[in-house]
């Protein structure tokens, strides 16, 4: 993940991203006017600036904005990497101590939250190349390895190493 991200290069990015991984958008104009997921993206990276000048206030005022408006959630202290798709981003909460990596698709209803049983680093880090489908929970400052996919309703409470499927309640590994 990429310290220093140009906003505009990653909103061009990030809408390329929505046109190779959503069949349903294919036109960049269209994208940037409806897509939520964009739209939560682009808002954090703004906010994420204002936050790390610890100007708290109006990163949180951005980031409670956006949520109000796409119903996406992402805490402006959230470190995002480049090619995030979040497809159909209703409900998506990304806690303040969590980390994406790059080209990961996240479908609606994921949370990357906290237990409330720890302090400090809370939240989890998400490897390059994941796939985190609807109403994944992933909780508690652990890591999903790149290139997993983590099937959907799924609940992750134990560290996902890399190239693997994971599903249930609690999340099990079913093939590599």
């Amino acid at each position: 993940m990429s310290n220093k991200i140009s906003i505009w290069k990653d909103l061009k990015e990030n809408i390329n991203s929505v046109k190779e991984k959503d069949p349903a958008s294919s036109n960049s104009f269209d994208i940037i006017c409806h897509n939520p997921g964009v739209k939560a993206i682009f808002r954090h990276r703004i906010a994420h600036y204002f936050y790390n000048k610890k100007m708290f206030f109006i990163a949180n005022s951005i980031s409670y904005h956006t949520r109000k408006k796409t119903g996406i959630e992402i805490h402006p202290g959230a470190k995002i990497g480049k090619r995030l798709c979040i497809d159909h981003g209703m409900g998506v909460v990304i806690g303040e101590t969590a980390t994406v990596g790059d080209d990961v698709l996240m479908y609606h209803n994921v949370t990357l939250g906290g237990t409330g049983k720890d302090k400090g680093k809370r939240h989890p880090d998400i490897g390059n190349n994941v796939l985190l489908s609807s109403g994944v929970k992933v909780l508690g400052p652990i890591q999903i390895g790149n290139n997993s996919k983590i099937g959907s309703n799924a609940v992750v409470l134990k560290s996902i190493p890399e190239n693997v499927t994971a599903v249930g309640l609690p999340a099990k590994i079913v093939s590599r």
